[in-house]
């Protein structure tokens, strides 16, 4: 049987989903094959890691590995007491009040005719297999533009997906039949989107934003000041007279909708002084406070 799932990613059992989501991101960084080649230790770490963020990161699966419904393979458990339970006189030939290794599916079949395994056609009783949940962490720029990126599962496996154009944080990808196996075929795999935080650009709401830095003079004066975006530096053209927080829309720089249209990118100016200082412009400042008084109001 597996280790304990919270013991593996490090977490107390009353540990949130997004802290057990963090808790596998920080440790599937460190043990990832990609990052340790050749290191069969890590491998085999990672592997576990991924197992048990496919039960705790699930509710459903989490909720039932609490409740002891499955044990930390996954596996449904039957407990003494229950409908089945293995006391004297069980069919189910349990010992001191332990079970075997049962196969319930087996054993309905058995009842209703089906033999030892799936009849022709299929056992009424046949189950799907268990999705499995793979995070997946972005850049910003991939998830506008889409990429191709590989995953590897828990099992060994690894699979090259198609991450598509608008990606969004949260979203889930869901890759058919490529989850565990089971008698009725494979579960699917749900791949969980992350996008990382880009140090320049940031979403607000359905829009991208970025700050703009502006010398003094071309905020009075007016100007062109080169700015980064998604697809490369831009030429903005600053308005004379801009403040601080003056906004200038780049039309289809900002985020992609899913179906390749482009929003708008916000770019906020940011009146900015020298960092060094400027003896001029003190005396220039000095002058105007003395002989044209200004105090800005708040808004």
């Amino acid at each position: 049987m597996a280790q304990d799932p919270y013991k593996e990613l490090g977490v107390a059992r009353s540990a949130s989903h997004e802290e057990i989501r963090k808790a596998f991101r920080k440790l599937a960084k460190q043990h990832h094959p990609d990052a340790n080649p050749g290191n069969k230790e890590s491998e085999e770490r990672f592997k576990r890691l991924s197992a048990a963020f496919d039960l705790l990161g699930d509710p459903d699966k989490r909720k039932k590995f609490d409740a002891g419904e499955i044990d930390a393979d996954g596996r449904e458990t039957m407990r003494a007491g229950g409908p089945f339970g293995g006391g004297q006189g069980s069919p189910f030939g349990a010992r001191g009040g332990e079970f075997e290794n049962v196969d319930l599916g087996d054993i309905l079949g058995e009842m209703f005719g089906g033999g030892g395994g799936p009849r022709r056609g299929g056992s009424p009783f046949a189950s799907r297999g268990q999705d499995v949940r793979v995070p997946m962490e972005i850049d910003l720029e991939e998830a506008i533009k889409g990429t191709k990126k590989r995953i590897a599962f828990s099992d060994g496996r690894t699979l090259d997906i198609t991450i598509p154009a608008g990606a969004a944080d949260g979203q889930t990808l869901r890759l058919k039949g490529q989850g565990a196996p089971g008698r009725a075929g494979a579960g699917d795999a749900l791949v969980e989107i992350a996008v990382r935080p880009h140090p320049r650009f940031r979403r607000e709401g359905e829009s991208l934003v970025m700050d703009v830095p502006v010398s003094v003079p071309d905020a009075v004066l007016g100007g062109k000041v080169q700015a980064p975006t998604p697809d490369g530096p831009v030429t903005l053209n600053v308005p004379k007279g801009s403040n601080s927080g003056t906004v200038l829309r780049l039309r289809g720089r900002g985020l992609a909708d899913g179906q390749g249209r482009r929003g708008d990118l916000m770019a906020r100016l940011v009146v900015t002084l020298p960092e060094a200082g400027d003896p001029a412009l003190e005396t220039f400042a000095e002058e105007w406070r003395t002989e044209r008084p200004y105090a800005p109001k708040a808004k």
